[in-house]
């Protein structure tokens, strides 16, 4: 095994100097650039903002270990970058629909405790990631919850019903949620699995749900948000 190709490639000990040199002055040029884009570019990461970060970390990168590689070529890639942020940025406030395709839209994800199907399928949110951000809220089931919404961020913003309002809904404690069943055994509260539809539902074998026609129940819940 060579290893000072392993460990140098073509390179050798006396670039270090030059790498050191390097990363300082194109760490400079990513803080500038970053300080022109302003807050929004750092604080929001849209999947446009994120395409600019990675632009970014790819011409800031090869000038630092590449010899070849010069300093002027990736300024002017930070430069053509930052023209492209603005002129993009310039028609997203100017025309909604560019705002659409790029930031996206607010997404409602619950109503009145019951998921809106379409809408969560859509952006292919699994369920354990879910239910692991609300309950970092303090959500113990959807019946406490009025209004989900996935904001373009990819943040969760929750409205909640009052502690008088409270409705049973679909428990969402791992203890409870994994308690699920298809023949009902007693009449009481129960909430579908997959939307989180709930009813008082008597014995019987066999219940369709009849939001989202699946089979699986878990028995509701309908204790006040603690914070």
């Amino acid at each position: 095994m060579n290893w000072q190709e392993l460990l140098w490639g073509d390179l050798d000990a006396s670039f270090i100097d030059d790498i050191a040199i390097r990363t300082v002055v194109m760490f400079l040029i990513v803080l500038l650039a970053l300080k022109i884009l302003g807050k929004r570019g750092v604080k929001q990461l849209s999947v446009f903002e994120l395409v600019i970060i990675i632009s970014f970390g790819s011409a800031a990168g090869d000038p630092m270990f590449y010899k070849e590689v010069g300093l002027l070529p990736a300024l002017a890639v930070f430069v053509f970058i930052i023209i492209c942020y603005k002129i993009t940025t310039f028609l997203v406030f100017k025309f909604a629909a560019v705002e659409k395709v790029l930031e996206g839209e607010p997404i409602y994800l619950i109503e009145d405790g019951v998921f809106l199907i379409e809408k969560f399928n859509k952006e292919h949110l699994g369920y354990d990631e879910f239910f692991a951000e609300m309950r970092q809220q303090s959500v113990a089931h959807l019946g406490q919850i009025d209004i989900a919404i996935l904001e373009i961020s990819g943040e969760m913003s929750l409205y909640f019903y009052e502690d008088n309002d409270v409705l049973f809904g679909l428990p969402i404690l791992p203890n409870l949620f994994t308690k699920q069943i298809c023949e009902i055994t007693e009449e009481a509260h129960y909430s579908c699995t997959y939307c989180g539809f709930t009813e008082i539902i008597g014995a019987k074998p066999l219940h369709t749900c009849p939001n989202c026609k699946h089979t699986k129940w878990v028995q509701s819940i309908n204790c006040p948000r603690i914070t």
